[in-house]
């Protein structure tokens, strides 16, 4: 028999208590926090869709594993755990582990960048972007037209554009390219994935012209899941071989293990190429720590090992696709724009359409954001020109190419309820939508602004 309900392929073994609060203390906790969700407190939350990062549920297998953990400082049990697994998945003989993707990011990205330096991407996200334009570099992104239209229904919106890449090596000199990034699945872009078919072309464009490419891979697992199901060709592979054959495309790979690893904490930097690992590793050695712990304790590594494993199971990654596809596709029903199809770790909501009478400059994104937190204590995150917006030389916006709101989801974390909870809450959003007023920003720093920016309600 084929059941139509998707069932969590897992059993509940330990529970930790959510705090039920009141509209009115919601008022009270949002308007302390300068009404941005990044500074609030978490027991004041009661659906946490403020990130899928690091916020996963671990296993007992990875319990087990911290307690295993090996805390040697050098060439500990649990370092060979992991330096093998991810090794075996990668490809890549040069494996550097760092704290989490970020720091993977700093390493990498401060020695190949630098002024006059481009790096090119689908869609950078903006920890990339931050630490490219730190170094002085320029940032570009180039998804495919279809990736910037909410509604159009394409099976690879995250895709790069082909044209756009040779043109751009071109016109910059290919010396002077830092290096491609391919991001899977393309999470700035409304969490859609990458196809083989589109990742072979960037890759042979990248050997043709002797540029560096890179892959930002904290979401292959669920990338190859979306592959496997879309791309004939790949039907008969399991997820895991598919992720193989992306990352043996590539010259190196970081990922933020605090996704697809399914661990609160850890990352990694993988690489083909010697030299380039050498000066890495300097680099690692002086700001994380030594080369077989990063700035990983061991029971951190050995339950990134394991997670490493246990993301490619069949049975999570349908559970995992399907039970976020099942939230988007009943807020587009009751009538809530939502990027189309629905990606793998979220669900997008475009706020520009949602709430179309306030304009970019007061942040329809952030406006969606403390309404869901007003009304039901749902924490979510703004991808729009709060995150990616800049200034001209007259300090006025210019606005990202989308105004999202992204549900980020946590990996085995909530239950059905849950999510029909938030259902419920849309259906409140949609009546109340036309009478919702923007905001401005009063205080913000130079770099991620979005992280510590505080608003003030227009």
């Amino acid at each position: 028999m084929k059941h139509k309900t998707i069932i969590e392929p897992f059993k509940i073994k330990s529970v930790e208590p959510i705090k039920m609060t009141t509209e009115e203390e919601r008022m009270i906790y949002l308007k302390a926090a300068h009404y941005n969700p990044f500074l609030l407190e978490s027991k004041h939350v009661i659906i946490d869709f403020l990130t899928d990062s690091g916020t996963s549920a671990m296993s007992a297998e990875q319990w087990a594993g911290i307690m295993r953990g090996d805390e040697s400082y050098a060439g500990s049990v649990s370092w060979k755990n992991m330096e093998t697994e991810v090794t075996s998945l990668t490809g890549m003989p040069f494996i550097l582990p760092t704290h989490q993707g970020r720091a993977a990011e700093r390493i990498i990205y401060s020695h190949l960048g630098g002024k006059e330096k481009t790096f090119i991407s689908n869609t950078h996200f903006d920890t990339t972007r931050a630490n490219i334009e730190f170094s002085g570099a320029e940032a570009i992104d180039i998804v495919i037209d279809e990736g910037k239209d909410t509604s159009l229904i394409h099976p690879f919106k995250g895709n790069m554009n082909l044209e756009k890449l040779s043109q751009i090596i071109k016109d910059k000199g290919a010396e002077n390219i830092g290096a491609v990034i391919l991001t899977v699945t393309n999470n700035s872009g409304g969490g859609q994935p990458v196809s083989m078919e589109n990742a072979i072309a960037i890759s042979e464009i990248c050997k043709a012209n002797k540029v560096l490419l890179l892959l930002d891979c904290c979401r292959i697992a669920e990338n190859s899941y979306f592959i496997k199901m879309r791309e004939k060709a790949y039907a008969n592979k399991s997820s895991r071989e598919i992720a193989q054959a992306m990352f043996a495309l590539a010259d190196g790979a970081v990922m933020s293990a605090k996704k697809d690893a399914l661990v609160n904490m850890g990352g990694f930097l993988a690489l083909r190429d010697k030299a380039l690992a050498d000066a890495c590793t300097n680099l690692l050695i002086i700001t994380e720590g030594f080369t077989t712990y990063g700035g990983l304790s061991g029971r951190d590594m050995e339950a990134l090992a394991i997670g490493l494993q246990e993301i490619f199971d069949p049975h999570y990654l349908e559970y995992r696709i399907k039970s976020t596809t099942y939230l988007g596709e009943h807020l587009h029903k009751l009538g809530i724009p939502v990027m189309l199809p629905i990606g793998g770790h979220a669900v997008y909501v475009d706020a520009k359409k949602l709430y179309p009478h306030i304009p970019v400059d007061q942040y329809p994104g952030q406006a969606l954001v403390c309404e869901l937190y007003l009304k039901a204590g749902i924490r979510t995150v703004e991808i729009g020109s709060v995150m990616f917006g800049k200034y001209d030389d007259d300090h006025d916006l210019i606005p990202a190419n989308m105004e999202l709101v992204r549900l980020a989801i946590p990996r085995r974390v909530y239950t059905q309820s849950h999510i029909e909870y938030v259902i419920e809450t849309f259906a409140e959003i949609l009546q109340d939508a036309p009478k919702i007023k923007g905001y401005k920003i009063t205080q913000e720093p130079q770099y991620l602004r979005h992280f510590t920016a505080h608003f003030e309600k227009l």
